[in-house]
């Protein structure tokens, strides 16, 4: 008799995650231009890195309860917009389809690859809070509300352009105000790592102004708590270190514009569904905004007021070639008579 594991996908051969990785980005390499091979690979990453701390040595163990998971960690590992998040199930779902033609995975797993459905709002990459809008809000921050949480938040994200995982990950003696400057560290097995790992670390300038309120911030404002790690978090409230899921209610409600003056829509604040008393209420107002806007329109911002782009990326944490893809939303004309700026001195 003919045996039949001629005619049976027989995986005898485990492939690990890294070499199921290598494979691919060896297999696009020739129909990809070398920055989508390379996004493709940044993406990809966060993948390996969840199979090694889940204990995932075979691709052949991969299950769809296995990739939901994954999505879910993706989605709280990291400061992502939904869109970027979709971006990024939909590249694991070509790769798993990869994996399924060189027989390292079950049979149409790809198509238990879970992607976001986007909402209309949140499929515009080009989102931002504008510097007016900005600037308002802290002024506001800085006249009623001075000090507080919410303030330092906002600050922080709009003067640094740090992201989400980033400014909960502070620590009280990360800020040195001697030297006018916060140090990031990447602190993983703290619940605070950086979206970049280590190559996140780094230190950001402040002004005097942020250090005048980040010190008044500790001194008369801050709670005397730890986190469940017996560290100091800067940004803390009475139960300890802020979560990512808190300091995003801070945002959203601090970017409504009827928090600071009158709605734009129309709406009534009494009956508004935006007003209400449920945690993430304040995230469906049309007009407010979620973390990411604002790291987006810092970037924009920074760029606009002509400091350099190295510096925007060094400071930022953000590659030459994301920083054009996904931030830099100066209109063309802007651009062209920047750089005119600069080559009228040459």
């Amino acid at each position: 008799m003919v045996g039949l594991s001629r005619f049976q996908p027989a995986m005898t051969e485990h492939t690990t995650p890294t070499n199921a990785v290598e494979l691919y980005l060896d297999h696009r390499r020739g129909d990809l231009a070398s920055a989508s091979l390379q996004s493709h690979e940044y993406r990809l990453n966060p993948f390996l890195r969840w199979c090694d701390q889940e204990g995932i040595q075979s691709m052949e163990t991969l299950s769809g309860r296995d990739l939901a998971a994954y999505k879910a960690w993706r989605r709280d590992d990291g400061d992502l917009a939904p869109a970027t998040l979709k971006t990024q199930m939909d590249t694991i779902r070509v790769f798993i389809r990869f994996c399924e033609s060189i027989e390292a995975v079950p049979e149409n797993l790809h198509e238990k690859v879970l992607s976001p459905t986007l909402k209309a709002r949140e499929n515009q990459r080009d989102e931002r809070i504008k510097p007016e809008q900005a600037k308002e809000i802290l002024s506001f921050l800085g006249r009623y509300r001075y000090a507080s949480l919410g303030h330092v938040i906002m600050a922080l994200l709009w003067r640094t352009g740090i992201r989400l995982g980033g400014v909960r990950a502070i620590d009280l003696n990360d800020y040195k105000p001697d030297r006018s400057r916060i140090e990031l560290y990447h602190r993983p097995e703290s619940d605070t790592p950086l979206k970049n790992q280590t190559e996140g670390e780094r230190y950001l300038a402040l002004k005097t102004k942020t250090c005048e309120l980040l010190d008044d911030w500790i001194e008369y404002n801050r709670p005397d708590v730890t986190d469940d790690y017996d560290r100091e978090p800067l940004l803390a409230s009475n139960h300890g270190r802020l979560s990512r899921a808190s300091t995003r209610r801070y945002v959203y409600r601090l970017t409504r514009p009827c928090e600071i003056g009158d709605c734009p829509h129309g709406r009534d604040p009494d009956t508004c569904e935006a007003t209400g008393n449920g945690g993430h209420a304040a995230s469906k107002c049309p007009s407010s905004h979620g973390t990411h806007a604002i790291r987006r329109g810092s970037i924009t911002h920074f760029l606009a007021s002509d400091v350099p782009e190295e510096v925007v990326c060094d400071r930022m944490n953000v590659s030459r070639d994301v920083l054009d893809d996904h931030y830099d939303r100066r209109p063309e004309e802007q651009k062209v008579e920047q750089r005119r700026g600069y080559l009228n001195n040459v």
